[in-house]
């Protein structure tokens, strides 16, 4: 018998993370070493109170049945957090969890969008941005993100007719794979744009906790407006190091969020109560890991780009996210083969930007994953390999 497929299959290649990963087994199976900056998964362990949370709660048979919903102590434990880290204030039906963004960026534009409708996504992005959208039929258009505009989008001189016609926006500062934070004064500007285009905005705020340089993480919900025409995702999974736990929240405008659970209540039946216990033992307790693992990011970036730089490689430091986006030698215009070359020269293994929009091309993402000691030996095996322009 012949299996005949979606003709959506034809869009899911093998992902550029699992040829990555066959170079990278290739290498390690010739002994060789491999310094591995290709994924953002944080290196650091949950603390030993989220832990001992989910290990008591694991431990009690009554909670392995159904949730159907969040608990009034987790719900009450978002609120306290965003009171307490933003001064927002959210009622029960403007927050809902869902099994980290990932997973809820791939499902919310069921609920808002129709097939054909617009979709405005970000170039370079996330790719889960324009997956999501594209799963439910959505005709994404991406809205440039260049450096001569400090990476946010251009709005002043966004095309009108393709405003008008947008059912949803996605927007994420510390953006992924940029490795840059927006400024205050970009905040006013996007809710009255959206206001004016009568655009759902959903801000992906994964990385506020990850800032750099005495930044300080804002939630879009902080601004005024931002409730009337948008949510945004938050996780736990990069600031308490979660990632396997699959925590995120959408909040925000209680329509967006009512329609995302009444479409979420058909297809599950809500997130794993030890989770959940772990989750609100992870907000309502002791901050200083936070502090403490952003200070590491710092020094890594610091490791990382610095010595990059002094050996004739212009990286950028990153002001937020987990996350360093490097331009490629001048003379090379693939990223992918980049990558591979890298790899082959030096050990080191990084992401292609083409991986991340048609505009990441002539780049390369770092993660941040490997403590100081090791950034420098990157830098030497990178100097060693004689990978950037004018040395050997």
């Amino acid at each position: 018998m012949e299996i005949k497929l979606a003709r959506r299959m034809e869009g899911f290649q093998p992902g550029i993370f699992n040829v990555l990963d066959e170079r990278k087994n290739l290498r390690l199976a010739q002994g060789l070493p491999v310094y591995n900056l290709s994924i953002g998964t944080p290196d650091f362990l949950p603390e030993p109170h989220i832990v001992e949370a989910l290990t008591q709660a694991a431990s009690d048979p009554a909670n392995y049945r159904y949730s159907l919903g969040e608990t009034a102590e987790l719900t009450q434990a978002v609120q306290g957090w965003y009171e307490r880290r933003y001064g927002v204030d959210l009622a029960e039906d403007e927050l809902m969890a869902v099994y980290g963004s990932q997973e809820g960026l791939a499902h919310i534009g069921w609920a808002l969008c129709d097939p054909g409708d617009v979709v405005l996504v970000p170039d370079p992005g996330y790719p889960i941005f324009e997956l999501g959208p594209q799963l439910c039929g959505a005709q994404c258009v991406h809205y440039p993100l260049l450096a001569e505009n400090a990476y946010l989008p251009d709005l002043e001189h966004f095309d009108p007719e393709l405003a008008k016609r947008a059912r949803f926006m996605v927007v994420s500062y510390p953006a992924n794979p940029l490795g840059v934070a927006a400024p205050d004064e970009f905040y006013p500007r996007l809710i009255e744009f959206a206001r004016q285009n009568e655009i759902v905005i959903l801000y992906d705020n994964a990385y506020s906790e990850i800032i750099f340089d005495g930044r300080v993480g804002k939630s879009f919900l902080d601004f005024e407006g931002a409730k009337e025409v948008g949510a945004e995702f938050n996780s736990l999974s990069k600031t308490y190091n979660l990632t396997g736990a699959r925590v995120s929240f959408v909040l925000g405008n209680r329509e967006v969020v009512g329609a995302f659970k009444r479409l979420r209540s058909q297809i599950d039946y809500g997130m794993f109560l030890p989770i959940q216990h772990a989750a609100a033992a992870a907000l309502n307790g002791p901050q200083d890991s936070v502090k403490r693992n952003r200070a590491e990011y710092q020094a890594r970036r610091d490791a990382l780009c610095g010595g990059l730089r002094a050996i004739g490689w212009d990286v950028p430091d990153s002001q937020g996210s987990m996350f360093v986006w490097a331009p490629i030698p001048r003379s090379l215009k693939d990223s992918a083969a980049f990558c591979f070359e890298l790899l082959d020269r030096t050990g080191l293994l990084c992401t292609p930007g083409s991986a991340f929009g048609p505009l990441g091309e002539g780049h390369v993402r770092f993660a941040l994953v490997q403590p100081v000691s090791v950034m420098e030996e990157i830098v030497l095996a990178v100097e060693a390999g004689g990978i950037v322009e004018g040395r050997t």
